[in-house]
Order: C-alpha cells, then structure tokens, then sequence
C-alpha cells in the first residue's frame, strides 16, 4: 500500500472513531489510544488456563487418551453467563469476525512463549460444511487460525484449505456427549495430503467441550498423512464440561 493510500487511510479511520470511538469487544467500554483491541481491565482479567506452559493439562490429558497428539491447549475457560463467553458467541453468530481473529494473535503470542509450539510448520484450522459457511458468511476459525499464525514466532502458515467437512452435519451445540461422538464420526477428509507429509499441524478449533470435533478431524490427517504430528489449540475450553465451576 503507498504512502498516499496509507494517509488517507488514517483520515478516514480518525473521522470514524471520532463519531463512533472503538469499543472492547469483551467489555464495551471506550478503548483508549494505547489499548489495542481489548481494554487493560479486560486483559488484566481474562481468565486464561495458562495451559500452554504445561504439557500435562486438562486438555492435553483428554485428547490424548483418544488421539496421538503432541502438544494441546486452550487461551481461556469458556465460563457460561461471562463477558467472554459473550465475545466468543458475537464472532461465532454475529459477524465479528475482527475479534477471533485478535484473539486467535493473543493466543499466537502466548504459544511463542512455550517451548512446546516452537516447531509448529502450519495452523489449519477445523472447517465448517460450505453449506453453513455460506450461511453465516465465514468460518470464524479461518480468523482464529490466521491470528495465531500471525502471533507465532515461528512463521507458520495458516492453511484454511487443507481440510474439508464431508457432509453437513446436525450442530454439535444441543447434542449430549454420546450424540456428539456419533455427530462427527467419519466427517472430514483431507485435500492433497502430500503437502501435510512430516510436518507438525497445530489444528485449531474455538471452543472445546468434549473433544469429538477435532479427535474426528485429527483422526482424518492421520489415516491420510501418517508421518505428522498434530497439536491442538482452541480459544477456550468449556469449564463445565472439564468439571471445573468457576
């Protein structure tokens, strides 16, 4: 982009925040200058599980026991009733798409902070059936995955391509556990599964409950590219479904 473009750029961003001053998605409060996308408050208070510095966590320890993995973890407790549970529903069924995608760079630089994520090559996130897609118009885990690839030190590429949903299946979001397994079974495949071959995956999804989603999308890459490795990172993990009240 020219310097030109750039200044007018600018203009037109002053003009707009001066009639409309940006918003903390969490929060809604007015963003000073030096804030960013989140207030202080917000990120002084965000509840993270720090699970990423440990490579024995909740959810490591779940999905392991159903999939070889090598690393996993989740930005923060998907708590019902909070403000960030809040910010995740406003990205996933009302359009802010801007807010997963800075989530997803928070996420990304917390990763680069652990040892475990250093080697990751690329960050695919799960798909959405191109029947929903069109539906809601993006698939808000293409944002989460090219944030945090964008907030990774080690230059990995986010693949929004590399998986595909083979059918269009019923919502996970009203399902107990026993139908969610059913749910996903066989339900993805991959596309050129030679570009995948040796390479550490860091597969992305939004929220975690039971784990069937990406244990399912795991599975996939595996039986196609046997010589990888996966790790898993989501934005949260449901707090009720890991027994935890907080």
């Amino acid at each position: 982009m020219s310097i030109h473009s750039n200044f007018l750029t600018d203009i037109a961003t002053d003009v707009k925040n001066l009639f409309l001053p940006p918003v903390c998605p969490v929060c809604g409060g007015t963003l000073r200058d030096d804030e960013g996308t989140f207030c202080l408050l917000c990120r002084a208070t965000v509840p993270q599980t720090n699970f990423w510095h440990h490579a024995d966590n909740p959810v490591s320890h779940r999905l392991r026991d159903m999939i070889p993995i090598r690393h996993a973890s989740s930005f923060i407790w998907f708590v019902q009733g909070s403000k960030w549970q809040e910010a995740i529903h406003s990205f996933k069924y009302r359009e802010r798409w801007r807010t997963a995608y800075e989530m997803g760079r928070w996420f990304g630089s917390e990763l680069s902070r652990s040892m475990f994520y250093a080697t990751v090559d690329c960050v695919i996130p799960v798909p959405l059936h191109l029947r929903r897609k069109l539906k809601r118009g993006y698939n808000q885990c293409d944002y989460i995955a090219q944030g945090i690839s964008d907030g990774l030190s080690s230059g990995a590429e986010a693949l929004s391509h590399t998986i595909r949903r083979t059918r269009h299946n019923t919502t996970q979001t009203a399902l107990d556990s026993q139908e969610r397994w059913t749910n996903v079974h066989d339900l993805f495949a991959v596309r050129k599964p030679e570009s995948l071959a040796g390479k550490h995956i860091l597969l992305v999804d939004d929220v975690i409950t039971t784990g069937s989603t990406l244990v399912s999308c795991a599975d996939a890459i595996l039986r196609s590219v046997p010589d990888c490795h996966i790790s898993i990172a989501t934005l949260a993990a449901s707090s009720r479904h890991f027994g935890l009240d907080r």
